[in-house]
């Protein structure tokens, strides 16, 4: 097994030098490359992201750039590109990927330089000519023909230049890019990337990623359009813009399915055109229906400019269920999402997929495996992605990239990009919400900036902070739990979801990119994993009907360089028996009955006897008299807990506790602590020691007892006993603790499993 992982990665290797080779290509994967998928072996010269790029705004013609350029590494300072390029790139993988053939890390002192030659199609003359980036990271400065178009900063939006008066008539033209990226030693937004990967950031992307195209538009063609679905008024709500067009130009769009125009609407330009959509089949995860859309702009009867492009008519909205709970609805009813934490990292494309396959395979996965929700994490896709999102029927909630946001500076061109997403995604019926901060990172100002975000799509829900910070302006209080699940305290008129949970770590031999990978919770098999993730589900779905969860965010769809806790490996490999974690995910798993012994605080406070003053050695005994102890109301801690309350003040010193609760003749099946703690704790039944929590979670969490306490436990008077050792002065802790009887089975070895 051990060399498993080298012969695989030569077979791919092979295949692809061979596939160089047989093209008369100078590019090759390196053959040192950490980690390769099984779409390595698809890319090649003339084979790089072929796909029309912008499903949402198709035409007819237009020219793939994609492809070997060559390339150099200047210092950043240079206002020339180099004398003598270094060597051939692969556009559009990123310098740092393998499938760029380069493979080289690009340092914030450098400079990459970009250079490709390429011709013009006889039959684009006397139109305009559009020079399209999808994406380039960070600051990308364009010439053609030695003309300088023009200069881009913003590592995950689309940019284009009119490259009509730079073209030499006749002739080859030249294309230079010149590219300036700090990565994590600036203030832009870079998402989770970094020079020095660790933890839970991963290796930096530079340069073109995303694919550079052209187009030939008219004159006084279409510039963009908005489309807005209205449920309620069983209309699209569309406004067309042009960048030249005269007062006398209109607009033409049709709906169809299957071909059949099954609506129309005309108008001028920039005014909101509604298009009525009578019955309308609802987009949805289970019916992920999308109308086809053909808008054409005409001047005195004459066709100027026509696209084609897709809606889907889907309504998202806060509302009150019958127990008072508010709910995210979809279509006016409650629909429980749950799905995975999506980093969008690949082993050998970086944050480029390599292959449109590849890029569609994850969202395919997640469907396969009973989830309806994606959350992109941290990063911008290219639009492909969001189309594959629409069209299998995935929710989205979209990440805003992170970044430092220190100066004003690098808080304004953050609100500059904000702006760009939310414009260039406005139309995919997919993405439902969107995600101002996450955990903290560079946030600021969330009042103004979620205002911001309302202004320009009201259409969607708002998270003003995922995991930590929140300051109560989104429509959703949003909270991370490792390894959960948890519910945030129910709010009035905010949905509870959980952002982030489980993080259930395995490492898969022979496919990971590094040795020494970790997860918030590691295995050491699959049989491991599998139990733990069942019951982590299971628990999932009892806090749906019991405490109002709304939605959750598993971590994650893909194990990413050092991080191992992926339902797949890097390389998308699955880690557990599809159709187990199908039911999981689905909530199709048996539901365990549980009986309250010791009721936690959680929902209502319960009084422990208490003292901080360090008792006799049979303090923990039931026979021991407390009745010198404090009493007070439980949790215990100093810090009001993202799922516990502290209602009795406690910090700096150990903590003893004690209370009494009573067994049946019937005595208990199978009893579970059920344990939110932030500081290390020895918890005892009846003098015996039954679990030692240490460290820190957030969340209620539910352990097993060791054999010799469940032994313990007695019918009659029993006493639940816990030592609180604080060993971390100054920070944050706090602790709780019940006593449930599980009276179901174990449910891995259930036989619907």
């Amino acid at each position: 097994m051990k060399h498993f992982k080298a012969m695989q990665q030569l077979l791919i290797l092979a295949v692809a030098a061979l596939s160089s080779v047989c093209r008369g290509s100078d590019w090759k994967i390196p053959e040192n490359a950490p980690l390769l998928t099984r779409w390595a072996r698809d890319v090649s010269p003339t084979n790089a992201l072929p796909e029309y790029p912008r499903p949402q705004m198709v035409r007819d013609r237009w020219l793939n750039l994609n492809g070997l350029w060559e390339y150099g590494i200047a210092d950043k300072d240079a206002t020339n590109a180099p004398d003598a390029f270094t060597g051939k790139i692969l556009v559009p993988y990123p310098i740092e990927s393998a499938l760029s053939g380069v493979m080289k890390t690009f340092l914030p002192e450098q400079q990459l330089w970009y250079r490709r030659t390429f011709q013009i199609p006889s039959d684009w003359r006397g139109e305009r000519v559009l020079l399209h980036f999808d994406a380039v990271d960070f600051d990308a400065t364009i010439w053609v023909n030695g003309q300088k178009l023009g200069e881009h900063q913003g590592g995950y939006d689309r940019f284009s230049f009119d490259v009509t008066d730079a073209l030499n008539v006749g002739a080859d033209q030249e294309v230079v890019v010149a590219v300036l990226d700090p990565s994590d030693d600036g203030e832009q937004a870079h998402g989770k990337q970094v020079l020095h990967p660790a933890g839970c950031a991963y290796t930096a992307t530079s340069g073109i990623w995303q694919t550079v195209w052209l187009e030939p538009v008219p004159p006084a063609g279409i510039a963009d359009f908005k489309l807005t679905p209205d449920v309620d008024a069983a209309a699209l709500r569309l406004t067309v813009r042009s960048q030249a067009a005269d007062a006398k130009a209109k607009i033409e769009a049709v709906a169809l399915v299957a071909g059949k125009v099954i609506a129309s609407v005309s108008g001028r330009l920039g005014q909101e055109l509604i298009l009525p959509i009578k019955s309308a089949r609802l987009w949805s995860p289970d019916d992920p229906f999308l109308y086809d859309l053909k808008i054409k702009l005409t001047h005195n009867g004459k066709t100027i400019d026509e696209v084609r492009s897709y809606f889907g008519m889907r309504k998202v909205s806060i509302g009150i269920d019958e127990k008072g709970i508010p709910r995210i609805l979809l279509n006016r009813k409650f629909v429980f999402e749950r799905g995975p934490l999506d980093q969008g990292f690949w082993p050998d494309g970086i944050y480029t997929a390599p292959t449109d396959a590849a890029l569609r395979h994850d969202l395919e996965y997640c469907k396969e495996i009973g989830f309806n929700l994606v959350r992109k994490h941290v990063k911008i896709e290219p639009d492909r992605w969001y189309y594959w999102a629409d069209k299998l029927g995935l929710l989205v909630w979209q990440d805003m990239p992170a970044g430092d946001h220190r100066t004003v500076a690098a808080r304004h061109q953050w609100e500059l990009e904000m702006q760009r997403h939310l414009q260039n995604h406005f139309n995919s019926p997919s993405i439902i919400l969107w995600v101002l901060f996450n955990e903290g990172w560079g946030e600021y100002d969330s009042a103004r900036l979620v205002g911001q975000m309302r202004a320009a799509d009201p259409t969607r829900l708002i998270s003003d902070a995922s995991g930590w910070y929140d300051e109560k302006w989104g429509d959703i209080v949003d909270k991370h739990f490792y390894p959960g699940p948890g519910v945030p305290r129910l709010e009035e008129q905010r949905a509870s979801v959980t952002g982030e949970f489980g993080g259930l770590g395995y490492i898969t031999p022979c496919h990971m990119w590094v040795a020494n990978a970790w997860g918030y919770q590691s295995f050491t098999n699959t049989g491991q994993l599998t139990e733990e993730y069942l019951r982590l589900w299971q628990r999932t779905y009892e806090l749906v009907a019991e405490r109002g969860l709304s939605a959750v965010v598993y971590t994650q769809i893909s194990d990413v360089e050092q991080e191992a806790n992926g339902l797949q490996t890097y390389d998308r490999l699955e880690k557990m028996d599809r159709e187990k974690i199908r039911a999981a995910n689905s909530g199709q798993l048996p539901s365990l009955n549980y009986r309250e012994i010791v009721p936690t605080s959680h929902i209502a406070p319960q009084t422990w006897h208490y003292t901080d003053v360090k008792p006799a050695n049979d303090w923990n005994t039931l026979d021991f008299a407390d009745s010198s102890w404090r009493e007070g109301a439980g949790g215990f801690g100093s810090r009001y807990g993202m799922d516990g309350e502290a209602r009795t003040h406690w910090e700096g010193s150990d903590l003893w506790l004690r209370r009494e609760f009573t067994v049946g003749p019937e005595g208990l099946h199978w009893p579970l602590l059920e344990v939110d703690y932030g500081a290390d704790s020895n918890i005892y039944i009846n003098g015996v020691l039954a679990c030692e929590p240490e460290g820190f979670v957030n969340c209620y969490g539910r352990y097993e007892l060791n054999p010799a306490a469940r032994a313990a436990i007695k019918p009659g008077r029993n006493v639940l006993a816990v030592h609180l050792i604080e060993r971390h002065k100054g920070g944050e802790h706090f602790v709780d603790v019940g006593l449930l009887d599980e009276t179901e089975p174990d449910i891995v070895s259930d036989p619907k499993l």
